[in-house]
């Protein structure tokens, strides 16, 4: 998804995707799976969300289709559905995550030289580098 401004279908689709990560719940389940895949007990464990709430917050995120899960004998294990979810918790984890400007994985690179279309310089964020 690219230059949401031309196209409004696109932009009430990010928006409705980004929906499904403000949630605190969700946001936890999700960081937590960018170490890889977790059973349930293992999430329960680690976010202390509760077991009931802790269900109800995985059916959301595979409805939204932003995890996806396996089964094990009686074990069900989640993990993210691919890379752009890992990419946006990331992303929401640089913003958001550092508990201090010591901790900011945010930093400012030498913007590279882009084309210049009537008027708009393409990519002009591209002087942020995530890490």
């Amino acid at each position: 998804m690219r230059d949401l401004w031309k196209s409004r279908p696109q932009a009430d689709l990010a928006a409705d995707k980004l929906r499904k990560f403000a949630q605190p719940q969700r946001l936890m389940i999700l960081s937590l799976l960018l170490e890889g895949e977790k059973s349930v007990s293992d999430i329960d464990a680690a976010t202390a969300i509760g077991q009931p709430t802790l269900s109800q917050q995985l059916a959301e995120l595979r409805k939204a289709e932003l995890v996806s899960s396996r089964r094990l004998a009686k074990q069900v294990y989640y993990r993210l559905a691919d890379e752009s979810v890992a990419t946006c918790i990331r992303s929401i984890e640089a913003v958001f995550g550092a508990e201090s400007p010591d901790e900011t994985s945010v930093h400012v690179v030498k913007p590279e030289v882009r084309p210049v279309t009537r008027g708009i310089i393409r990519g002009a964020a591209n002087f942020v580098k995530i890490r």
